[in-house]
């Protein structure tokens, strides 16, 4: 039946006769149909056979349309402000990023176009290249350190420990805390200690890039333990039971059930350590700011730096160097989203769907 079946006659108190759920449920079958309309037939029995015609819409699902169709018909207007905040301050910057790194510049206005040869000399600069190097093995020392610790803790602490929140607060609390100033304290730590054996920290760059793991490791593994902690209390408990009745120990248990049903964190978490590992720079510039620094192939090379703080450090250089620096930050993002694609990828195919 649609609305041409049905006369617009009748009175606005015949109408409100109705029961205001049936009214509503009218309403949603016919949109766009006046409040004073009056149903062919015997009145409310009219109505009634509309009801019996469209059982599927229940209670429940008439005030679900009732509110869904507004928001419907006037989400471009809730939309468009967050997008043009999002076109400003991402798409033209990012499109206006890749266009710069073909060009020799100083100030986005005098552009010049120069082509490839910043990529080229980009790929040849000893730095950038040790930097990657750099960035790869503190991303691999970095995801295995940080989850397999977080995931410890988390485990113990769901474990009905007696003051489990407390510990929970204090293990998150160093995230809270900001990364520069992360970088000072620990400088100070680490020069401390290192005092006593007549050495420094950036002395040597070992002691500057297991330094940095130690710092990133002290800060994140708070955060990565409350998204354990939430997988872990999400594993269900008849697979658990099931697990204890076919004589598994707490061992088998975690391996054959826990881990498997803990997979959705692990990506999450595996994820956020690589790409917070290969994007970090306010830690390096505080803690070592790259430091030794030797000659390599002509050219000065900063023994703990990393893609990053790379790309920062040769912005600086000189205007001549602005366009490779911004080559540099186009391989950075491709070479990351890759990264975290291929991770993403990976650790989705081991999920167990529940």
């Amino acid at each position: 039946m649609s609305p041409a079946q049905i006369e617009m006659w009748g009175r606005m108190e015949e109408w409100l006769r109705f029961p205001l759920r049936e009214r509503a449920a009218a309403c949603s079958f016919f949109p766009g149909l006046p409040g004073h309309f009056h149903v062919r037939g015997s009145g409310k029995e009219g109505l009634i056979f509309l009801l019996k015609k469209k059982k599927k819409y229940d209670g429940s699902s008439v005030n679900s349309m009732l509110i869904r169709r507004p928001i419907q018909r006037w989400f471009p207007l809730f939309i468009l402000p967050t997008f043009l905040c999002f076109a400003i301050g991402f798409i033209w910057p990012f499109l206006q990023g890749i266009y710069l790194s073909f060009c020799n510049f100083n100030t986005p206005r005098d552009a010049t176009w120069v082509g490839f040869s910043n990529y080229v000399k980009a790929f040849g600069d000893a730095g950038f290249q040790h930097a990657f190097w750099n960035t790869a093995a503190f991303a691999v020392v970095s995801i295995v350190l940080i989850n397999v610790l977080a995931f410890a803790i988390a485990y113990f602490l769901t474990q009905g420990l007696r003051g489990s929140n407390v510990f929970r607060t204090v293990f998150f609390m160093p995230n809270l805390i900001g990364g520069v100033v992360l970088g000072y304290i620990w400088s100070m730590i680490f020069d401390a200690v290192l005092k006593g054996y007549s050495t420094y920290l950036t002395a040597n760059a070992t002691y500057g890039f297991w330094g940095l793991v130690i710092l990133v490791a002290w800060q994140q593994i708070g955060y990565m333990m409350i998204i354990y902690i939430a997988g872990l209390q999400a594993v269900p408990e008849d697979m658990m039971e099931a697990a204890k009745i076919d004589g598994a120990d707490k061992w088998q248990t975690l391996w054959k059930v826990t881990i498997p049903n803990v997979m959705p964190s692990i990506t999450i978490c595996t994820f956020l350590t690589l790409t917070n590992s290969f994007k970090l720079f306010d830690q390096n510039l505080a803690l070592t700011g790259g430091a030794p620094s030797v000659m390599m192939d002509g050219a000065k090379v900063n023994m703990t730096e990393l893609l990053a703080l790379n790309i920062y450090s040769t912005y600086n250089i000189s205007k001549n160097w602005h366009g490779a620096a911004q080559a540099k930050a186009v391989v950075f993002f491709i070479l990351v989203a890759v990264l975290a694609i291929a991770q993403q990828t990976a650790t989705r195919s081991r999920e167990v769907q529940q």
